[in-house]
């Protein structure tokens, strides 16, 4: 990180009151006020704490496409391929419409279609 010795970091960091640990991280979503979610494969995490301070994270990856966060509605791949062919839209389009219609599949292909 940095270009700098993990440990020297670790120690000059100590030094001025903080701690720094790496968390061993597979993925990390991030859910935006847009109501899509960002999301990072494999990220470098450094958690630092200082005191008297909120934690932080320091993120280093470089992220997935933005998806929409489902809001718990668990999405079929046939559903969305049916709304995709059937509404001539990206799989992006299809998979906003049918969360926008709660999962109803004949109301995501009207939605998409303008009826």
């Amino acid at each position: 990180m940095f270009g700098i010795n993990p440990k020297d970091l670790k120690k000059a960091m100590k030094r001025m009151g903080m701690e720094i640990e790496e968390i061993k991280a597979l993925s990390l979503s991030i859910d935006m006020e847009d109501g899509y979610r960002l999301i990072i494969d494999a990220p470098q995490v450094m958690q630092i704490k200082a005191k008297g301070q909120p934690t932080m994270f320091y993120v280093i990856g470089e992220p997935r496409k933005a998806e929409p966060v489902s809001e718990n509605i668990e999405l079929n791949e046939d559903d969305i391929r049916l709304v995709m062919e059937q509404a001539g839209v990206s799989e992006d389009d299809a998979r906003r419409a049918l969360i926008e219609s709660r999962g109803d599949i004949a109301e995501a292909i009207l939605k998409l279609k303008g009826n």
